[in-house]
């Protein structure tokens, strides 16, 4: 069963039609980011997150950010040309893919497609290739924030000194703090 969220202040109807044809038969549909927040606290688990921005109570750009560290799900965030490279730079380190404005609809559900099959987006090189990578190291350094009161820095930090301490990669380091915490 694949579930997903889109969040868009306006038209979700062609994003929930190519879910639908790529087989997502959970799909919730919301306007803001406040909406969508609620939501995701009750532990509702999503395949795929769509972020149509702006949305009616933010950009759009924060609940992405938030929501990389809060699910596992796969982010993608389309926003106008003029900004999207920008946010792909922006964004690329926390595993959410940028998509820039009028999105085709082939090539939305090429990218919807991709993702469920590997994990991964084929086409786009370096920085969603280790989209799984980057959203672990993320979590753990969510992890270390919350329970050792660690700073961003701090976090990052040991994360890294535990992988050298362990001869291990960064994203096996992060996983062993997730397990250990959670």
């Amino acid at each position: 069963m694949n579930s997903a969220i889109i969040v868009s202040a306006e038209n979700p109807d062609f994003m929930e039609q190519i879910l639908k044809n790529s087989g997502f038969d959970r799909i919730a549909v919301f306007s803001s980011g406040n909406e969508t927040r609620r939501f995701i606290k009750n532990s509702f688990f999503s395949d795929i997150i769509i972020i149509n921005t702006p949305l009616s109570d933010e950009f759009g750009q924060e609940l992405a950010v938030s929501l990389s560290y809060e699910t596992s799900a796969k982010t993608i965030m389309m926003c106008q040309h003029g900004i999207s490279e920008e946010m792909a730079e922006n964004l690329g380190d926390y595993g959410i893919i940028v998509l820039s404005k009028p999105v085709d609809r082939n090539h939305l559900a090429e990218i919807i497609h991709d993702i469920m099959l590997t994990g991964n987006v084929r086409e786009s090189g370096d920085i969603f290739s280790r989209t799984d990578d980057i959203r672990t190291i993320n979590k753990a350094k969510a992890v270390l924030m919350k329970y050792l009161n660690f700073t961003e820095p701090q976090a990052h930090r040991y994360i890294e000194k535990l992988a050298m301490n362990n001869r291990c990669t960064r994203q096996k380091a992060a996983q062993q703090i997730i397990n250990k915490y959670n």
